[in-house]
């Protein structure tokens, strides 16, 4: 009998997520041409690439941001708290 419940159960949420997928896929975007560096695409996408308003502003901040993310350009050594004061000694 639990059993029964458990697949029920799943077929309601399945059915609950389908259909907040459908109502979100039915959601009309602003959209906006972009072009897009340093990924891997195919020639006719990197023309220029549809995405929506909001991903291409994300894309716009990410890529203002880059010059000045430690992960993507290091920290540099006088100002880095984790390098080694000193090598150690007992090696």
């Amino acid at each position: 009998m639990s059993s029964k419940v458990t697949i029920g159960s799943d077929i309601r949420q399945a059915r609950r997520a389908v259909e907040q997928l459908r109502m979100e896929a039915g959601i009309d975007r602003m959209k906006v041409r972009t072009r897009v560096r340093r990924v891997h695409l195919s020639q006719a996408n990197r023309a220029g690439l549809q995405v929506s308003k909001a991903a291409a502003d994300l894309l716009q901040f990410c890529t203002e941001q880059a010059k000045s993310d430690p992960f993507l350009v290091g920290i540099p050594a006088t100002i880095n708290p984790f390098k080694e004061k000193k090598p150690c000694a007992i090696l």
